[in-house]
């Protein structure tokens, strides 16, 4: 019988039929986690989600959390749930107000963008929101430091990592069947250079256009750089590429089904994820690197914020600091000239050890246990 009611908050799950690709990584984990949950014996969940694009996220989002605001309530004494998860601080902003209203404890996920967001108004309610809330998950080390910066009480906050489903890329071929069906899919030759790969969306702490134009000139093997993945920073992407000696040779691919996502994670001889630090912006965690990885690619990434939880260096790939594009180039130069497929070999191994998702979700439940136990030696959360 489970043993742990939990009602889960989201804003953040994609429409059923989108593809994985245009999911943005707190969607994927907004989704994963709610199925891994679901499966776990000892907990009842019930979650109540916005299904909605990035495209209309905002003021979707806002209809959303007014109207929970004059729901939840009612919920909450009518279902008894032991705990609340909200899955950002986005919805956990109801806290402030539900807290008032509610004996039950309220815990969030963070992500990093959604701690850093630059809005004045925004930002003089994270306090007020850690203020009101019992636990805090942080999805990496980084993300909780500016969380701490920004009013999180330490003994709040914990660290529980992103991590992948067991039958994530379910299917993919080795690296000569993947880069065979990767050119069939895409009508491309890549004649047997390296394939250099990078999926996310082209916002600026992405880094996609500062590589093109400061590491790709460094590189001194020949290859192919595939970039999957739009948003608003595809005018100066695509500008880069332009400027660029190696246009021919770097292939801005846009959003792309998942068939030819799988197949460029399996056929890339290295993901590189070449964030730059944006003031206000940051990266959490970088699940995409956890999905190349899975696929038996290592990574080269900036050795900045959330990434730093995810490589492990000379285990899943290398972090590199994103104000050095000499050495960005040179650990790339340095894994083709020593074969990539050891490397990626063990980053397989690597990410299964380290970030199953069934192993992570039994962080959360373990963690949300605890809270709940916590409050009610406090006499609070019962419903009796």
């Amino acid at each position: 019988m489970p043993h742990l009611k939990i009602l889960y908050i989201s804003h953040l799950h994609p429409p059923h039929d989108a593809v994985l690709e245009n999911m943005g990584g707190m969607q994927r984990v907004s989704m994963q986690l709610v199925d891994e949950l679901s499966q776990n014996p000892g907990v009842e969940l019930r979650p109540i989600t916005l299904e909605t694009s990035w495209k209309y996220a905002g003021i979707n989002t806002t209809w959303f959390l007014f109207r929970l605001l004059g729901e939840l309530p009612a919920v909450i004494r009518s279902w008894k749930p032991d705990i609340v998860l909200f899955s950002s601080m986005v919805t956990a902003s109801l806290s402030i107000w539900l807290k008032k209203m509610v004996d039950v404890p309220l815990v969030t996920i963070n992500h990093g963008q959604d701690v850093t967001m630059p809005v004045a108004v925004y930002q003089s309610l994270v306090p007020k929101i850690f203020a009101s809330l019992d636990g805090v998950i942080s999805v990496s080390s980084a993300t909780r430091e500016v969380c701490i910066e920004r009013g999180l009480d330490p003994d709040k906050g914990t660290v529980i990592p992103n991590g992948f489903p067991e039958d994530a890329l379910e299917g993919i071929n080795g690296k000569d069947g993947a880069r065979d069906q990767l050119e069939n899919l895409l009508g491309l030759n890549f004649n047997k250079l390296p394939i250099l790969l990078t999926v996310g969306r082209l916002v600026r702490r992405k880094g996609h256009a500062w590589f093109i134009r400061n590491v790709l000139p460094k590189i001194e093997h020949d290859f192919h750089y595939i970039v999957i993945g739009d948003g608003p920073e595809r005018a100066d992407v695509a500008n880069a590429v332009s400027d660029s000696a190696s246009a021919a040779f770097i292939h801005l691919l846009g959003r792309q089904p998942d068939e030819v996502l799988k197949a460029a994670y399996a056929a890339a001889d290295i993901f590189v994820m070449p964030n730059i630090p944006v003031p206000g912006d940051m990266e959490g965690f970088g699940i995409v690197l956890l999905e190349a990885n899975l696929a038996g690619t290592a990574a080269v990434a900036s050795d900045i914020e959330g990434i730093r939880d995810v490589i492990s260096n000379g285990e899943n790939g290398y972090r590199v600091s994103p104000d050095k594009p000499e050495l960005f180039a040179e650990k790339i130069d340095n894994i083709l000239s020593n074969g990539s497929g050891k490397l990626g070999d063990c980053a397989r191994i690597f990410v299964q050890r380290k970030f199953n998702w069934k192993s992570v979700a039994q962080q959360y439940v373990d963690y949300l246990e605890r809270i709940v136990e916590h409050e009610r030696v406090l006499g609070v959360g019962r419903f009796d």
